[in-house]
């Protein structure tokens, strides 16, 4: 299975983050979309970041102020995104995102085409495709000793 077929199942729209926004913002948008994590983009189209709940815990632990303050201070999302987003294509297949985000050890993936985002995958995504795959692949196997061959 490829990522094209999740995303065609799942729907393409992408919720994004601009970098100058707050990270109060980003955490208000994932709490809102129930979401782990925004890809950062100046324009909806090119991918300057991705930032994650995970991102912003680190950040609240770096900060002496947090437990203080009641927060991350008022920061850009800038200063807490990873920049050095990996990406895959919707040609890839699921099993090889399924790799890449295990030996990455991250739970989403933007999909991009030539530059452009295109898509996100999370790793619930992943798992929910292998387990259709999967529960396909038995009733295949059911069906076959049923009938005999």
């Amino acid at each position: 299975m490829k990522i094209s077929a999740i995303l065609a199942s799942k729907g393409s729209d992408t919720v994004t983050i601009t970098p100058d926004a707050t990270v109060a913002s980003l955490i208000h948008i994932l709490a809102e979309h129930r979401i782990g994590a925004v890809v950062v983009s100046p324009d909806s189209i090119v991918i300057a970041g991705i930032v994650s709940e995970r991102d912003v815990v680190r950040a609240m632990a770096a900060d002496p102020d947090a437990g203080t303050t009641g927060g991350v201070r008022p920061k850009p999302v800038s200063e807490i995104m990873t920049t050095d987003v990996a990406t895959i294509s919707p040609d890839d297949t699921v099993d090889a995102a399924m790799h890449f985000m295990t030996e990455g050890r991250f739970r989403h993936l933007p999909v991009a085409v030539e530059g452009v985002l295109v898509g996100i995958v999370s790793i619930g995504d992943i798992v929910k495709a292998r387990l259709d795959s999967l529960e396909q692949e038995r009733a295949a196997l059911v069906d076959y000793v049923t009938r005999g061959g």
